[in-house]
């Protein structure tokens, strides 16, 4: 069995400590300062309430604060230098699709052999289209423009096509499929998503990297969304290019060698993974039972729990994926990935996990818990201003000498510091340079941080709504992507979303009716929530006149070669799909077992 070492763990476990030391006395200590500001005349049990949620709300914002600020003086290790060797392992790049537009999906397989081949080592890596695809329209593109992605250079006998009768365990049951029917071929698997795309520079570096540990058993790449278009797609590309690697590379120190792994963009061991990652089906019904959703999170805790190293690498570069262009496609795949974490509760004490594999559910669990917890604190808010007369039950303070804007200074640091302390690192490293140079770089950071704050109570009611309905037993199942929708109409808009405007108009009526004071506070909050529709069809329109001005990022400043070769074979399959210039289907000779 593989042992990770001991000497190599010590740093992690260290700064895991300090860092959870750190966000529980901040959270403690926003809780004290809380309570100083509520507690003249004594504390009623609202007051205590209230307190606990500021603590427990308090630090999973604090964490995430706390993991970007250990990213920003963590020295990033860089870009590793080109290498002419081939792997030695054979690796299978495995692409699972789900009704996908194979147009897309297929030009990027392309653009990903075409840059494999550029390297030369076309012969060290095959590629599997591993089809859930439920739509027979669809799987018959699929099967058209399967013919012409095995004519690409080097395609004949190395890219394969296999459809699935039934898409049994989803994503991970397509996985482990392949793994159990083919994989005894292969030394390692790239995992792809439909969206993904990867340079060949890459996807070797990342198997000479298998190669040369032996222990390692998955390496996790931080993929940078491309190709946005809307406004909400494009802060989001920004935040992913910009922001993220920061917030990775802390988390990454942090983790040592029990990282995490995200589903795709990532290359495994195919071994290790055969021997150690076979999911249970939970028991009983979905949401909580059947097969598990987020099986990524799971399948790094059984690898790390079987010895192997799960390593993450920001500093990778060439990996990429693209993302929802709205906030209606991004709450949909945001509801799954909640009842995908909160499945999790049954396996925080699955026999043998490592600490902070169990820590790491429970951190995925409260990433979708904080927004209910957040709503709560509002309306207990509300509440307690309502009931100003409440007995006290514990002695409070004569001078709290604590006022709300001292809170919400302390609040507005949280979330606004550890931004601003990487466009400073920014300023040195060149990642600013990259971005559009340092003017740009700060306007979008303010971009950033003012949409993302008009937007979040929208945010929070969306994942509030899907915690009560895995709570209340309702399965939203795993709906397909649609990549390409970008604009939502006001029509669309408030038909998803007018049970929020009522919330909003409901929750400022009761605060204007019953409690006035603080509808200066409430307002901020439930106005976005009220206006949800228009802010949802704006953020979904293409504003072209802020391309250039904010949001810039090195992939648009500086395509690399993958990107510009996807990019050129979509053009010329779209025209030819557009002219109706397919090709016969024929016999699909290239299928995987």
């Amino acid at each position: 069995m593989p042992n990770a070492g001991t000497s190599s763990a010590v740093r992690p476990i260290l700064l895991r400590g300090a860092a959870l030391a750190v966000t529980v006395g901040l959270s403690l200590l926003g809780g004290y300062l809380f309570v100083r500001f509520t507690g003249i005349g004594g504390l009623t049990a609202l007051d205590l309430v209230r307190t606990g949620l500021v603590v427990v709300s308090g630090f999973w914002l604090l964490w995430g604060a706390v993991a970007a600020l250990i990213g920003v003086v963590t020295p990033s290790a860089g870009q590793p230098a080109a290498a002419r060797d081939k792997p030695i392992g054979l690796t299978a790049i495995l692409v699972p699709i789900y009704n996908e537009d194979p147009v897309p999906t297929f030009s990027r397989i392309a653009a990903m052999n075409r840059s494999l081949c550029a390297l030369g080592l076309e012969d060290r890596f095959h590629i599997a289209v591993l089809s859930d695809t439920t739509a027979m329209d669809v799987a018959a593109q699929e099967a058209v423009w399967f013919q012409r992605l095995i004519a690409e250079p080097g395609g004949e006998g190395r890219i394969f096509y296999r459809r699935r009768a039934l898409n049994i365990g989803k994503k991970a049951g397509n996985v482990e499929d392949f793994i159990s029917r083919s994989g005894g071929a292969y030394d390692y698997a790239l995992i792809l998503d439909a969206d993904s795309l990867m340079e060949g520079a890459t996807i070797a570096e990342m198997a000479r990297r298998m190669d040369a540990d032996p222990e390692l058993g998955l390496l996790q790449t931080v993929p940078r969304i491309i190709n946005a278009r809307t406004l909400f797609g494009r802060c989001m590309q920004f935040s992913s290019n910009y922001l993220s690697p920061s917030f990775a590379r802390g988390a990454a120190t942090m983790q040592g060698h029990e990282g995490p792994y995200w589903g795709h963009n990532a290359i495994l061991r195919v071994g290790a993974f055969a021997a150690s990652c076979g999911l249970p089906v939970l028991t009983g019904k979905p949401p909580y039972g059947g097969h598990i959703l987020s099986h990524d999170y799971v399948e790094a805790a059984l690898l790390a729990r079987a010895g192997w190293k799960v390593n993450v690498d920001p500093a990778l570069e060439g990996s990429y994926e693209e993302g929802p262009e709205n906030l209606i496609e991004y709450a949909k795949r945001d509801r799954r990935w909640c009842q995908g974490n909160m499945q999790h509760r049954r396996l925080v004490r699955a026999p043998g996990l490592r600490w902070w594999s169990r820590f790491t559910f429970v951190q995925g669990i409260m990433a979708y818990f904080a927004a209910p917890l957040w709503l709560a604190l509002l309306f207990a808010s509300i509440l307690a201003a309502i009931l100003p007369d409440q007995s006290p039950i514990l002695v409070g303070f004569e001078d709290p000498n604590i006022s709300i804007w001292t809170l919400g200074v302390a609040v507005l640091t949280v979330l606004i510091l550890p931004k601003l302390l990487i466009f400073v690192r920014g300023m040195f490293d060149g990642h600013n340079r990259a971005s559009g140079g340092n003017a740009v770089a700060l306007a979008s950071i303010i971009g950033e941080i003012v949409f993302s704050t008009i937007v979040a109570p929208a945010m929070l009611l969306l994942q509030s709504r899907a915690v009560a309905q895995v709570l209340l037993g309702l399965d939203g199942g795993w709906p397909a992507t649609s990549r390409s929708q970008g604009y939502v109409t006001l029509r669309e808009a408030f038909a998803a979303t007018w049970w929020i405007v009522a919330f909003g108009l409901l929750a400022l009526g009761i605060t204007a009716a019953l409690a006035p004071a603080i509808l200066i506070w409430v307002a901020p909050t439930m106005l976005p929530a009220v206006l949800a529709p228009v802010l949802i069809t704006a953020s979904s329109c293409i504003w072209r006149g802020l391309q250039g001005w904010v949001f810039v990022t090195p992939a648009e400043l500086h395509p690399s070669p993958v990107l510009v070769e996807y990019r050129a074979i979509m053009e010329r399959w779209s025209r030819a799909e557009r002219a109706g210039a397919m090709i016969d289907i024929g016999s699909a000779n290239n299928v995987a077992a």
